[in-house]
């Protein structure tokens, strides 16, 4: 076993077997090929069939036994797992999910158009998996009730350490990992947690309630799978129990599934931070990357429409000594949309990890100075090259003043923004992207040639 999880380990897909594979899947070497993937984890395996056609992953997930195919179902890539659904009848569907934990053969499910959802249940022959499945379907997908399985190990405060024992043995064959054991009473409530240290060294004839600890920490059903996350950060969990209002015992949910919940969370949040609405990738087809794209495109379009309007109105500045003044432009704008940026984007990390504290007023007063520190060591460097170069003081001081309302009033707008979001309850990760940048933008220039042609008394 510990050689096999070191091969694990080190795999690696090659040309050579990924031709070795196509070349055994065409020649129809079920054995050869069955002996082949024997070798690799699922995981592997699941990597191996994303690189082939559909019609050759068909023919390998038919070959295989259920029990693997099930867990090469869910590493698959999402598009691919799709279109092998489509190509699988309800039954061979169904086959898949009886092996797999309900959380997971429930998302599978969920993946389904809603009129195969229902034959592909009527296929399952365990009735109370069956059962366990609908009840996980019925709750909205980024909740805690949505993310949990139903397997745990639960034992009754009644019980005694012997009969605790024997039934532990039979609950833990349907779980695959024994994070916890949790105690409840006879109508089902959650009262604690065994230690299993505890259960070992305790007599057989005592009670579970005189050893169980009573300090357990859980999650509510429609409890945003965010929460979840954080208190399972917060505690260094690895799994969690979920109840509902009246602390009913209704599953748990593990960290592998938590750790998937963040991955998602920061692909979408990456994404919207550079200006992509919709959950995409490169391998999605043109169309569906251009509706990601164009509406923040569009939004940049309008912003240099907005700069230009701006400009125009400024456009007798562009005259003699002061025409200067049109080429540091490029300047002050990416100042502004790089200041907003940063500030943004400490406070959405903050928002995340739960680490901002405090009114709204002591954020953007504390960012107001740090953006004044910043802009006062950066205005100094750019008032000593203007000077130099231009020869003009009055021209360097303008520029260097109106970089130093800029950098605060854009920190200023990029600590508020999110913040404004977060509690409006939109996610504030759009402040990071082209929204910020192009609004500090419009609002910079405007400031710069306002704040010049005051100075400058033109």
């Amino acid at each position: 076993m510990e050689e096999k999880e070191k091969e694990n380990i080190q795999f690696e897909l090659t040309d050579e077997l990924l031709e070795q594979v196509e070349g055994l899947v065409a020649s129809q070497e079920d054995k050869e090929l069955q002996k082949l993937l024997k070798e690799f984890h699922y995981a592997d395996i699941a990597e191996i069939l994303d690189e082939l056609n559909l019609e050759q992953a068909i023919y390998v997930i038919k070959l295989l036994d259920s029990e693997t195919t099930s867990d090469i179902l869910m590493e698959l890539d999402e598009d691919n797992r799709e279109k092998v659904l489509q190509n699988l009848t309800a039954k061979e569907i169904a086959e898949e999910v009886e092996e797999l934990d309900t959380d997971d053969a429930a998302d599978i499910i969920a993946e389904l158009p809603e009129e195969r959802q229902q034959a592909v249940i009527d296929k399952i022959e365990d009735e109370e998996h069956k059962e366990e499945i609908q009840e996980l379907l019925a709750y909205e997908e980024d909740t805690a009730g949505g993310l949990m399985a139903k397997e745990l190990v639960k034992v009754y405060e009644t019980w005694t350490v012997a009969g605790c024992l024997r039934r532990i043995r039979g609950q833990a064959k349907d779980v695959r990992r024994v994070h916890s054991i949790y105690v409840v009473t006879k109508e089902e409530k959650l009262i604690g947690r065994l230690s299993l240290k505890d259960l070992v060294v305790a007599k057989n004839d005592q009670k579970i309630a005189d050893i169980y600890i009573s300090n357990v920490d859980y999650v509510y059903d429609h409890e945003d799978v965010e929460e979840v996350a954080k208190v399972m950060a917060k505690y260094d969990l690895e799994a969690i129990p979920v109840v509902d209002e009246n602390k009913t015992l209704l599953g748990r949910i593990t960290i592998d599934d938590i750790v998937d919940v963040l991955k998602e969370e920061a692909d979408k949040d990456y994404q919207l931070a550079a200006g992509i609405t919709g959950d995409v990738d490169s391998d999605d087809s043109i169309l569906q990357l251009t509706r990601a794209r164009l509406p923040w495109l569009f939004l940049g379009l309008i912003g240099g429409i907005g700069a230009f309007i701006i400009m125009e109105g400024f456009k007798g500045l562009f005259t003699g000594k002061a025409v200067i003044l049109f080429f540091f432009t490029p300047l002050i704008a990416a100042m502004a949309g790089n200041v907003g940026v940063q500030s943004s984007a400490i406070i959405v990390q903050g928002l995340a990890n739960d680490d901002v504290k405090g009114s709204i007023n002591s954020r953007l007063i504390k960012e107001m100075l740090l953006a004044t520190l910043n802009g006062l060591i950066l205005a100094l460097f750019l008032f000593l090259f203007v000077w130099m170069f231009e020869g003009e003081m009055n021209t360097a001081f303008a520029i260097s003043i109106s970089l130093v309302v800029v950098i605060i009033v854009a920190g200023i707008i990029g600590t508020f923004v999110p913040l404004f979001l977060n509690k409006r309850g939109i996610d504030p990760a759009i402040a990071t992207g082209p929204f910020i940048t192009t609004s500090n933008d419009i609002l910079g220039i405007l400031l710069y040639f306002w704040i010049a042609k005051l100075i400058l008394g033109i």
